[in-house]
């Protein structure tokens, strides 16, 4: 049987559907047993999930091998069965893998696709795997093993990035921009400093997968359709052999629940939202108003009809694609709000906001990197601007707190300055002493040494602040985190 099934390998499986009435009827459906008429055609195309769930057929190989040879070992199944079971699968991967098999959407799901072949290359056999096993409990355990694998893939992509911001941090740890709040300039600070804010932005993204990871790497395999098997099962076994950490409490919520993949898209929300944040920065920064900033032709655009154009296209993407996995999020709490106990079939429309959330946000933070790594400070222009702007106003005010005046009246001081300033055109740094003592009289030389970028930044005593002293020693930390 088994020579005469691998030269059945070589020859295509899944054909075309012919439109004929009776074509639902030649493909085996794992629940039909007890139906005495076909499947409508139209609603097999309409339920059909395979053309999504085809993602998973490594997750779902895996977890059918393990299953398999759980059965054998607890003699559920022959060690012989069991052998030509997994043994039939392997082969089955390949061929998915090379295109040699290619579902097509009247094969219903994944599983239907991987058991009905398996039956043509090893005969009744096959359908001993399914012992103790429903597609619910199936299922359940391939979308674990799949968030298993994207939650790494996105805490390497995040592990990455944040090795480049502490990279641009130690870079620019000297250098001096603006600070904004209200998008409006509001103090100097070390360049350094600010790629520090997001690598903690990004670091409790990490966390939040590090997190998640313990509910996520539960096994479900036994849990059968919600309510368990008749059959003697090893779950602990089944779980070992995938790599589970533990396994499932109560097989109602084992097999009903999706909890762990709203938590995933949640995190992918957040982590997308800090990327969407950074954009806007780099957009803002790059734009020929500011100049702040410059981003690599390489990953920068041009304009069809304007030839001056360079625009941050990537940039905006990824900010654009922050709603779409916002959406994703939506969509599984929507799905999931009105469904009863325990297994119903809407939890079918949870693969694509799953699938589509995990590979935009590994995508984005993979391609904001590399963007990243190919921008730079325009150190000279925002040298220009920091010595000669309003954003050193907080320096007089606590300068004058220093002289023992009450905060208060210190912020009321320095706010005439400043709108003495304006009206005068006349930079902070520049006004004389003898015009500061008109405002107060306790102003005297040493005022001038405060007014300046570098003071300003220096004078920072708090934790955590800006000062050139207080970055150093957070790339320190950021360095022993990585």
């Amino acid at each position: 049987m088994h020579s005469q099934s691998s030269m059945r390998a070589v020859a295509p499986l899944f054909h075309l559907f012919n439109h004929r009435a009776a074509m639902s009827n030649k493909k085996e459906l794992l629940w039909a047993s007890r139906f005495n008429e076909p499947f409508d055609e139209g609603a097999l195309k309409f339920s059909s999930s395979v053309h999504v769930d085809g993602k998973l057929f490594r997750e779902d190989i895996q977890g059918s091998i393990a299953h398999a040879t759980m059965l054998g070992e607890e003699g559920i199944i022959t060690a012989e069965d069991s052998r030509q079971i997994c043994d039939g699968l392997k082969e089955i991967e390949k061929e998915i893998e090379s295109g040699a098999l290619v579902p097509q959407w009247e094969d219903e799901d994944i599983h239907t696709v991987i058991e009905n072949r398996l039956k043509e290359k090893i005969g009744a056999v096959a359908g001993k795997l399914h012992s103790g096993r429903s597609r619910n409990d199936q299922v359940a355990t391939d979308t674990r093993l799949y968030m298993r694998t994207k939650v790494n893939e996105l805490k390497g992509a995040l592990g990455a990035l944040m090795e480049t911001l502490v990279d641009k941090a130690e870079a620019y740890k000297n250098s001096i921009i603006f600070g904004y709040t209200h998008l409006q300039r509001a103090q100097p600070i070390s360049a350094g400093h600010y790629y520090l804010a997001y690598f903690n932005m990004f670091k409790r993204d990490r966390e939040r997968l590090n997190d998640l990871m313990q509910r996520v790497n539960i096994s479900p395999l036994g849990a059968a359709a919600f309510s368990g098997s008749t059959l003697p099962l090893n779950a602990k076994r089944s779980a070992e052999l995938l790599g589970f950490d533990s396994i499932f409490s109560n097989s109602i919520d084992a097999v009903s629940d999706r909890d762990i993949l709203i938590e995933f898209i949640s995190a992918c929300s957040i982590t997308m939202m800090h990327l969407s944040r950074f954009c806007e920065d780099i957009i803002l920064w790059s734009s020929y108003e500011f100049g702040y900033l410059e981003i690599s032709d390489s990953f920068s655009t041009g304009s069809s009809i304007m030839p001056q154009k360079k625009n941050a296209d990537i940039a905006e993407l990824i900010r654009g694609k922050t709603g779409r996995v916002y959406g994703d999020l939506m969509a599984m709490l929507t799905i999931m709000k009105g469904l009863p106990l325990s297994y119903n079939r809407d939890m079918q429309e949870d693969k694509p906001p799953l699938f589509d959330s995990a590979e935009t946000a590994i995508e984005s933070v993979t391609l904001f990197n590399r963007m990243l790594q190919h921008t730079r400070i325009k150190e000279d222009r925002l040298k220009e601007l920091t010595a000669k702007d309003l954003s050193l106003a907080t320096e007089i005010a606590e300068y004058l707190v220093k002289k023992d005046i009450p905060f208060r009246d210190a912020h009321r001081i320095t706010g005439k300055i400043v709108s003495w300033s304006i009206e005068n055109a006349t930079p902070l740094p520049n006004i004389t002493l003898e015009k500061y003592r008109e405002f107060e009289a306790a102003f005297d030389e040493s005022i001038f040494t405060a007014l300046t970028p570098e003071a300003s930044i220096t004078s920072k005593k708090s934790h955590g602040s800006c000062s050139f002293e207080s970055v150093e020693k957070q790339i320190a930390e950021a360095k022993e985190l990585l």
